[in-house]
């Protein structure tokens, strides 16, 4: 069965996956790119191509999640799988359920410093990364230059109903913030651990924890990054150019960065979900 890596866009779900890479796929804890090739993403191409070649149409690709899922999971093996879809339903269509989910990790950031990474990964200026975060949307299919194109339609709901979805609708839940795992990596490494022992084997020691939070931490990715060794990214399409992925780390560069205007827009549209994250 699946077990999800869940998170809206630019939230971590990318250093997530490096982290829970190495954990399982490395001896030594040592991280890779290669490492992070093993958790797949959903929905792709690659698991709906059997049901449905109309990628761009997200009415058409909902008929086909959980039947994607079911064929996934016919071996009976774990698999861990990215996503940034919404965990909802549409009309009769639900993304996943309780017999295709074993468990999910979600990962949440403060909206006011996704502001810069939205912007950056998506190539707009900060009022239309507001308007982002604030809106429904979907995102991915042949279109979207953010992605090459090659993304499959996903639906990504406003940042608060994204959050909403997949915390309370979701059971074996355990929920990561970026900045905890920035600050106290050590902590939510062992948290995670201690997560996954309840649904497959984790081996680990004192060295290999330390080779994971060196190796993975988020200088070291960027570094890797600019020499070339990751293979995602994003295109700027105003500029015609590849922007860094891993873009900018610190928990509270809002601080010194985000107009008032749309600080105060973005704390009164999400004041419960902030307040429940101990944001405000």
């Amino acid at each position: 069965m699946i077990i999800w890596l869940a998170s809206y866009p630019k939230s971590g779900n990318t250093w997530l996956r490096s982290i829970i890479a190495s954990l399982l796929y490395s001896d030594t804890g040592i991280f890779s790119f290669d490492l992070i090739d093993k958790i797949k993403q959903f929905p792709d191409k690659k698991y709906l191509k059997d049901f449905t070649g109309d990628f761009d149409n997200i009415h058409e690709v909902k008929k086909y999640w959980l039947l994607a899922q079911e064929k996934i999971n016919l071996d009976g093996e774990t698999k861990f799988f990215k996503t940034h879809n919404i965990n909802c339903k549409i009309g009769n269509y639900s993304f996943t359920n309780k017999e295709n989910t074993l468990a999910t990790i979600y990962v949440v950031r403060d909206p006011r410093n996704l502001i810069s990474s939205i912007s950056n990964h998506y190539s707009k200026n900060y009022e239309e990364a507001k308007n982002f975060l604030m809106s429904p949307k979907i995102i991915g299919g042949s279109k979207d230059q953010a992605t090459k194109g090659n993304n499959i339609t996903t639906l990504l709901g406003s940042w608060a109903d994204h959050y909403n979805f997949w915390t309370r609708k979701t059971e074996n839940l355990l929920l990561i913030k970026y900045e905890d795992l920035l600050t106290n990596t050590e902590i939510e490494l062992h948290k995670i651990i201690n997560f996954l022992n309840n649904y497959t084997s984790v081996k680990i020691n004192e060295t290999k924890i330390e080779n994971i939070i060196k190796s993975t931490s988020f200088e070291n990715l960027k570094k890797m990054e600019k020499g070339g060794l990751f293979k995602e990214g994003a295109i700027n399409n105003k500029i015609n150019k590849k922007v860094n992925f891993f873009h900018k780390g610190p928990k509270n560069l809002w601080q010194n960065n985000l107009d008032e205007n749309i600080r105060k827009e973005l704390e009164n549209c999400f004041s419960k979900e902030m307040n429940e994250l101990g944001y405000l």
